[in-house]
């Protein structure tokens, strides 16, 4: 990180933590070979089905996911013995921070003197003491308190953007990557949701930020990396930092801030060694990884019908084993709280959604009149892109955002009951969810807008097609909104449930699973294992709680909505051949995917209200 000139680890303890992450990995791949196969076949299931997308009624955005590109002064700790240091920052639409020693050579296409992917950063806005540390150590800077803002908004969205790239990704291998990441630590016994798959304390550290202070500062650099590297890191770094920090703090000289500087280092040198130990573990298997996915398709795909069938009955009787115990915990430990955990999580999204369509209208009205007022073209496209531009506008998105955050304290307090310490990965991904709909309701607006402006109107005209279009954008956002929030509630309640439900159900209900194993491994296949089997019997009774209490919320006849690939019986469909057969085939086409673009208003230049 940033000019140190040596590692504070000795070589002796470098080769103990090479061995430490060789043993790791080589712990960590076969599962993780394991569920990609669960997770090929999983896809593939999904495909016999009729698709939840084709019940959307707004167009999905194509400009997702991104932020808005930020630039200006920041401070930089770098150098040995560390120093602050003026840097020009560039913060680009893929949540990557980028700096230059001064403006003149980002503007002259110079190459950045560093460059970090946002993945696992956070942005400080609390915690008194380290900021009164960083008030000691900063020196003034020129940024003012404004920018202070715009550059805490702008690392906020960039964070957030990175984080969430496994969470927002439909690929099996992120699917897989994720089940393996919380069943390798299930095993280890760390049941229950948590940010780990957002970064963890070890790598946090770098983009600082406060509000009211006209100081800026950004830690030291950290090498780009993917979003599994870093999340192998983190729980690599979890496993491995008790028993370094029992070893090593203990011998650490100086008292105070040098001592906490000095141990700060040696995470940095060990978080160096985790993560080049797993980058080459990944990166050998990387290879190895594309050839088994796509061997799996080719053997999954024409069996799958008997593969599903198989999983069909091992359910049905593995439920009637395990249906006491099951019940009895689901009775005694989660429907007490699931009424209040769902208000809770309804009320969370809606005020988001609420914020978001006050947004939407707000623009919507504002381009109508401008546009009965007779506006210039140059006036009228300026407003029209700044339209466009809303969903990753982070100072305009901030009231939707902060909606979202405003229940952070309370849910923290419901959820840590189960285990789940996730608040901040279900915060942002209410988040994601409130820039999604909104970039859909914009893309859908200007589509219908570039359909129905034609040469023949006036601006009087204009404006009042805008108004129809206005409504009808309206009542697809509605209907969107309405399903995604159901769908949200689902899969957070599951997220939170579904482990502390099987730490729960460990010590009785694994000693069943051993006589149903033999049938599973019979078949020859790893896309099935009875544990996988066994959790998705539990997922489905928690599934019939939470969809019951969803319906006693929102008074809806049906809020059964698929929830990536988790129905309410997982593979009930596959039981009968005839029920697969005719399921078969593609999900219909999504409304306004049509590419033909209509004349627009004659002030306008074909194609200016298409986001």
């Amino acid at each position: 990180m940033g000019g140190r000139p040596s590692s504070p680890l000795d070589k002796r303890q470098q080769q103990h933590l090479r061995g430490q992450v060789d043993a790791l990995m080589k712990n960590f791949l076969p599962q993780y070979r394991v569920q990609l196969a669960a997770s090929v076949l999983r896809q593939i299931s999904r495909e016999l089905v009729p698709q939840e997308l084709a019940g959307c009624q707004l167009l999905h955005s194509k400009k997702l996911p991104r932020v808005r590109e930020h630039r200006g002064p920041l401070i930089q700790l770098q150098g040995h013995p560390l120093q602050w240091q003026p840097v020009f920052c560039v913060l680009r639409g893929d949540g990557r921070l980028e700096w230059f020693s001064r403006r003149e050579e980002y503007e002259n296409g110079g190459r950045p003197l560093g460059s970090a992917a946002l993945t696992g950063y956070t942005v400080l806005t609390s915690q008194h003491e380290y900021l009164h540390l960083l008030d000691t150590l900063c020196p003034d800077s020129p940024a003012t308190g404004e920018m202070q803002r715009a550059w805490r908004l702008a690392l906020q969205g960039g964070i957030r953007l990175r984080g969430t790239v496994l969470q927002r990704s439909q690929a099996p291998a992120a699917h897989a990557f994720l089940d393996t990441i919380r069943l390798y630590r299930q095993h280890k016994g760390h049941f229950g949701h948590d940010d780990m798959t957002l970064g963890s304390d070890a790598e946090v550290s770098a983009a600082q930020a406060r509000t009211g202070t006209p100081r800026n500062s950004l830690g030291p650099h950290r090498s780009p990396r993917s979003p599994l590297l870093q999340v192998l890191t983190a729980v690599l770094m979890r496993e491995l930092l008790p028993a370094l920090q029992a070893q090593i703090q203990t011998g650490l000289r100086g008292a105070g801030r040098a001592r906490a500087w000095a141990w700060t280092e040696l995470l940095d040198a060990v978080h160096a060694a985790v993560l080049a130990g797993a980058s080459a573990g990944l990166r050998a298997f990387q290879l190895e990884k594309d050839e088994l996915l796509a061997a799996l398709d080719r053997t999954i795909r024409p069996d799958v019908d008997h593969l599903l069938r198989l999983r069909g009955r091992v359910s049905a009787k593995l439920l009637a084993e395990v249906q006491g115990p099951l019940e009895s915990c689901l009775s005694r430990k989660v429907d007490a709280q699931l009424p209040r955990l769902t208000q809770t999580l309804l009320s969370t999204v809606e005020a988001a959604l609420a914020a978001v369509q006050t947004l939407l209208v707000q623009g919507m009205d504002r381009l109508s009149r401008h546009l009965r007022g007779s506006p210039s073209s140059t006036r009228l496209r300026k407003e029209v892109y700044s339209f466009g531009e809303m969903p990753w506008d982070p100072e305009l998105m901030q009231t939707c955002y902060r909606e979202a955050e405003r229940s952070q304290g309370h849910l923290g307090q419901l959820v840590a009951l189960f285990g789940f310490s996730g608040v901040r990965s279900l915060v942002f991904g209410a988040q994601d969810l409130s820039q999604q709909l909104m970039a859909d309701a914009v893309a859908t607006f200007l589509q219908l807008a570039d359909q129905c402006l034609t040469t023949a109107l006036d601006c009087i005209q204009a404006a009042q097609q805008l108004e129809k279009v206005r409504g009808r954008v309206l009542k697809k956002f509605q209907s969107d909104s309405s399903s995604f929030q159901r769908k949200f509630v689902r899969r957070w309640q599951i997220c939170i449930f579904l482990p502390f439900v099987l730490s729960q159900l460990e010590p009785s209900c694994k000693a069943e699973l051993s006589e149903f194993e033999g049938e599973v491994l019979a078949v020859g296949s790893p896309a099935l294992t009875i544990e996988g089997i066994y959790e998705d019997v539990i997922q489905g009774a928690l599934l019939q709680r939470i969809d019951r209490e969803l319906k006693k919320a929102l008074g809806a006849s049906d809020v059964s909505c698929a929830l990536d690939g988790c129905s309410e019986v997982p593979w009930k469909q596959a039981e009968a051949d005839e029920e697969t057969e005719a399921q078969r085939g593609t999900c219909p086409k999504q409304p306004g995917t049509c590419t033909e673009v209509q004349p627009l208003y004659p002030l306008l230049p074909p194609g200016t209200f298409w986001s």
